[in-house]
């Protein structure tokens, strides 16, 4: 409108098309014409803002990374605002969030680098996943990042798109610990540094303990047992939705167990590996499997400070020695093994 408006007043003006329709009685017209691409100005030679698109719950983690790849602020923007709104006022509170981030870039005068989304995950009925569809269903992420790239682009800022393979999964493990975020900023984090052309080695205490066939053989038994509770849970459970839940956790399981055990068994053979099928490095993967559950007993967890001491001191032996059977029966509660590690004194629940 500014450009139609400022020909108007300057008498230069430049083609376009008009389409006129006609629809129940009312003519409506359309304006189409071409927008010059202005010259990019903020580039990733200052570095990125670096953006992650969560669903549960609904918001973006930003975070500002310097050109050597260090973390230099972040913020999380709550989006739940959003939902319930209609598709035009969604669409008009995107346009005006998009319209920000490229502004702070501006501010910056960094580039923007997200993830390269070809395929947003949507779940399917019946998956015991009806929450996270819900979401899905009010915010389209993928759409909101098409925004944020054509408002870059009229504004001069370069827009870096990245593979989002194990994004998630290596700032959940290397930086949400070590820097005390929480695993969407870590993985915005991930996005930025990769953004940038830097890899991510894996830290040394990770490789030990992927070499460490005790710790790997306390983490199998973890999940057996854990497969035992929920086939039970299974037997017992007569809402199908509930089931399918149940179900899918319970697929997460068993695979979690063939890839500890496939790793167990090339430890054996003295061929350590961590390759699946197809050739890929599944390094980072078969580290998720190893710690999250076994360490934090969720697959998941929200909190990942836990993993700081086992990332920075590599003590998974003291998880494993805490864990073992009391005389009494039973076994120490991994909070305990913590409480002691961390100085904080829990009030038992029993």
């Amino acid at each position: 409108m500014a450009m139609l408006l400022e020909s108007w007043q300057t008498q230069s003006y430049f083609p376009y098309t008009v389409e006129l329709k006609l629809r129940n009685g009312e003519v409506y017209g359309s304006v189409s014409f071409e927008i010059p691409t202005p010259k990019v100005k903020h580039t990733k030679e200052n570095g990125v803002i670096a953006i992650d698109t969560n669903a549960s719950p609904i918001h973006l983690a930003t975070a500002e990374v310097s050109k050597t790849g260090e973390l230099l602020s972040y913020q999380t923007i709550n989006l739940h605002h959003l939902i319930g709104l209609s598709q035009n006022s969604k669409d008009h509170q995107e346009w005006i969030l998009a319209h920000q981030i490229v502004d702070l870039a501006i501010q910056k005068n960094k580039a923007i680098a997200i993830e390269n989304l070809k395929k947003l995950k949507k779940g399917k009925r019946g998956d015991g996943k009806a929450e996270l569809r819900k979401r899905l269903h009010h915010w389209n992420a993928k759409k909101f990042l098409q925004k944020l790239k054509r408002i870059a682009i009229l504004k001069g800022v370069e827009l870096v798109e990245v593979n989002p393979a194990y994004t998630s999964i290596i700032g959940m493990l290397k930086y949400a610990p070590q820097l005390s975020t929480d695993k969407d900023v870590a993985g915005a984090y991930v996005i930025g540094r990769r953004a940038l052309g830097f890899k991510e080695d894996t830290p040394e205490n990770y490789e030990r303990l992927l070499k460490d066939k005790a710790y790997l053989q306390f983490a199998l038994k973890r999940y057996e047992e854990r497969e035992k509770e929920l086939r039970e849970l299974m037997e017992k459970e007569s809402n199908e939705y509930k089931r399918n839940a149940i179900e899918s956790e319970l697929r997460i399981v068993e695979d979690s167990k063939k890839l500890l055990t496939n790793l167990i068994q090339s430890l054996q053979s003295e061929s350590s590996s961590c390759e699946g099928a197809d050739g890929r490095n599944l390094t980072w993967q078969v580290l998720k499997v190893a710690l999250l559950f076994p360490i934090l007993g969720k697959v998941l967890p929200r909190d990942l400070s836990p993993l700081k001491p086992v990332l920075v001191e590599g003590v998974w032996d003291r998880v494993r020695s805490r864990l073992v059977p009391l005389e009494a029966g039973g076994t120490v509660p991994i909070r305990d093994f913590w409480s002691s590690l961390r100085g904080i004194v829990w009030t038992s629940e029993r």
